[in-house]
């Protein structure tokens, strides 16, 4: 038997407590990004990965999903799996047509491959720009990628920093199929909510054919306070430091936004949010009906289940 590996010392576990919402999520709600980490002793981690984390099989996100009132969930590849996706379509597959997944995948996949993909429930790929988390993004080689899933309708999943736009965002535009922007782009929200580098970001959406995440204000967040364990303050006024910067995406482009918990939050240190809590952060950032209704259930539906009801 192959002995497992212990998990990155300073990571936090998921909090397996979460407190029930008192936001209520629209009937169809989607999660459009959460990850599986193993169970590592039924699916290996990646021999190249950057970090062990702990297991967060889809037994314990199907039950997440069940207790927060989503609907569905779409499972984004973890990089600690590298390109074997194997862990993420076992979940897909496992969900009854209630997951989609987003996959890794390498310039030499063939068509076939593709399309086993594609039955299975993938409707993207992802490229990971954050150097702490990979070594390399080469463009020509995602280029590659990007031209042989596009007949399939897929889209490409993007994560890098704010810094970074400047120099990518040419590339970007370069690719022949829609984009989606996990956590916003990772603005500095130390920076002012119409400065120059958050004014630079939306004008890349609005002038390309972008859909934006609105994930993750617990990895953005300077100033907190941090959702933790049900604590009252943290359900009223948890990541106001985020807040402006997420409103305004969601108000200049309510038609292109998504929503995700980002569970099992992974290579997180600081703290581990109250996923109970990230649902009742969501009326500070989308603040009407209408808004909500776009960002759980049409947009989402819209792009990963076309054609089905909601």
């Amino acid at each position: 038997m192959t002995s497992l590996s212990p998990k990155t010392p300073g990571w936090l576990d998921w909090y397996a407590g979460p407190s029930t919402p008192a936001f209520r999520l629209p009937p169809g709600s989607v999660d459009t990004h959460c990850h599986v980490f193993g169970p590592q002793a039924e699916f290996p981690f990646a021999p190249e990965r950057k970090y062990t984390p702990c297991d967060g099989g889809k037994e314990d996100l199907f039950a997440l999903r069940d207790h927060l009132g989503v609907a569905r969930n779409v499972i984004v590849q973890a990089t600690c799996h590298g390109a074997d996706n194997s862990a993420m379509i076992d979940a897909v597959r496992s969900a009854g047509g209630r997951a989609r997944g987003i996959a890794t995948v390498r310039p030499d996949i063939t068509d076939s491959e593709l399309l086993a993909l594609d039955a299975a429930g993938v409707r993207g790929v992802r490229f990971n720009f954050v150097r702490r988390l990979v070594d390399t993004s080469p463009a020509d080689d995602l280029l590659t990628i990007a031209k042989k899933v596009a007949p399939l309708g897929w889209h490409v999943v993007l994560y890098f920093e704010s810094a970074d736009l400047l120099e990518l965002e040419g590339f970007f535009a370069s690719l022949p199929v829609p984009l989606v922007v996990d956590h916003m782009g990772r603005p500095d929200v130390t920076e002012p909510v119409d400065g120059p580098q958050f004014t630079r970001f939306l004008r890349f959406v609005e002038h390309n054919d972008v859909w934006v995440k609105v994930s993750c204000p617990e990895r953005l967040t300077v100033t907190g306070p941090p959702a933790l364990h049900g604590e009252p303050h943290g359900e009223r006024h948890a990541y106001t430091d985020v807040v402006p910067f997420a409103r305004r995406v969601v108000a200049e482009f309510p038609d292109r936004v998504l929503w995700g918990t980002d569970w099992p939050h992974p290579n997180l240190t600081d703290h581990m949010p109250d996923d109970g809590l990230l649902v009742d952060h969501i009326p500070h950032v989308a603040v009407t009906a209408e808004q909500r209704h776009k960002l759980l259930v049409a947009n989402p539906m819209g792009l990963y289940w076309p054609g089905e009801d909601f």
